[in-house]
């Protein structure tokens, strides 16, 4: 008992400290966001993990100036919203006030989406970031779920980097991006995403054997798993295309465009070994609840701490896995009890306060944005 007072005491210190870094943040947030749309398809024919849409659908967050008028925007489906979205002002032009601006690429989590982050993605961008967050295909919550979507995890790296060619090439924004500030940001399997652009490589066979040991634990099954639908068996023999995949796990997917990552609730830890972040010479941030249900923290975001001791580490008390999506909707709370119910005494805006202010102070140092 004694303990649990301990933690919820540091949790409403660490919650009211972050409060006051979101109310201070917003204050002096010096663009409205912008907010639009791509479709991307790249140029070569590659495995799309058995996904209905074969495109890269991918938000775009981007500053606009302060005189354009956003607009209430909340995130789920049309008439039936789940999440509270911050105001946005669709399709408005990029923010004139300066050339070119840093670039951060969004990886979002199993069964997820870009949208899912949009606290997140929306904050960076009133900050002077354009951000921009692709839906992984065969893996996100906006299609059926695919057993090759929940097992070829090294795949996404592949989408980050073909979203970054297209945006480069992108006669709106192209020219805008400056190409030496170019980050990634991830959460949970989007963590593990943002690391292997960093350098790290999978060593896919390791965390097959952690999850058939007794050692095993809740990373081994998602929950997101339950979508896969019924009739596909995790056991069923894989395609060609998958197989070919398997056999280019262990490979590099290094982007070296990105110079800088922040990591949250990142994932699959067990799938690196001591060899894994040979290759990461990037500055990286990991940021974790410490009561992560989904993502254990010894065997996720200590694991890579430990495998990656240059990396920043940031611990906060009491908040979960699903904290890191967006604030739920009142009245949500029953109808999707996993994603909105945080621990006692955890406030999920506090907690969301306390990430921005966290991500802003490491991509202000790597790759800084700067106020009209």
């Amino acid at each position: 008992m004694l303990r649990h007072c301990f933690a919820v005491v540091a949790i409403l210190a660490t919650c009211c400290a972050g409060a006051t870094l979101a109310a201070d943040s917003d204050s002096v947030a010096p663009y409205h966001v912008g907010a639009a749309m791509r479709v991307i398809h790249p140029p070569v024919a590659r495995n799309w993990r058995g996904a209905r849409t074969e495109a890269l659908v991918t938000s775009l967050w981007y500053p606009v100036d302060g005189t354009v008028p956003e607009a209430p925007h909340d995130i789920g489906e049309p008439g039936h919203p789940y999440f509270v979205g911050h105001p946005r002002a669709t399709d408005a032009p990029l923010s004139t006030a300066h050339a070119r601006y840093p670039l951060l690429l969004l990886s979002h989590g199993t069964g997820g989406s870009a949208a899912s982050l949009d606290w997140l993605a929306a904050a960076l961008s009133a900050h002077g970031y354009i951000v921009a967050g692709v839906n992984h295909p065969g893996n996100n919550a906006l299609e059926p779920v695919t057993r090759d979507g929940f097992i070829l995890w090294w795949e996404r790296a592949t989408d980050v980097s073909e979203v970054l060619d297209s945006l480069l090439a992108d006669p709106t924004l192209g020219s805008h991006i400056d190409a030496s500030r170019i980050g990634a940001v991830g959460f949970s399997l989007g963590g593990y995403t943002v690391l292997e652009l960093a350098g790290a490589r999978t060593d896919q066979k390791q965390f097959l054997d952690f999850c058939a040991s007794p050692a095993a634990d809740a990373i081994c099954n998602p929950p997101e798993m339950k979508r896969v639908p019924g009739g596909v068996q995790m056991s069923d023999p894989l395609s060609p295309e998958a197989l070919a995949s398997m056999a280019r796990s262990g490979d590099s997917y290094r982007d070296p465009r990105i110079k800088a990552v922040f990591a949250i609730a990142p994932a699959l830890g067990e799938a690196f070994n001591q060899a894994s972040f040979a290759d990461v010479h990037v500055l990286v941030s990991l940021m974790a609840g410490t009561e992560d249900e989904v993502a254990p923290v010894q065997t996720n975001i200590h694991r890579i701490a430990g495998l990656l001791p240059n990396a920043t580490v940031k611990m906060v008390p009491g908040a979960g896995h699903y904290t890191f999506l967006d604030t739920c909707l009142p009245g949500m709370a029953d109808r999707m009890t996993l994603r909105c119910n945080d621990g006692p005494g955890v406030d999920r805006d506090a907690v969301h306060a306390q990430t921005v202010a966290q991500a802003l102070a490491f991509f202000g140092n790597t790759l800084p944005a700067q106020t009209p």
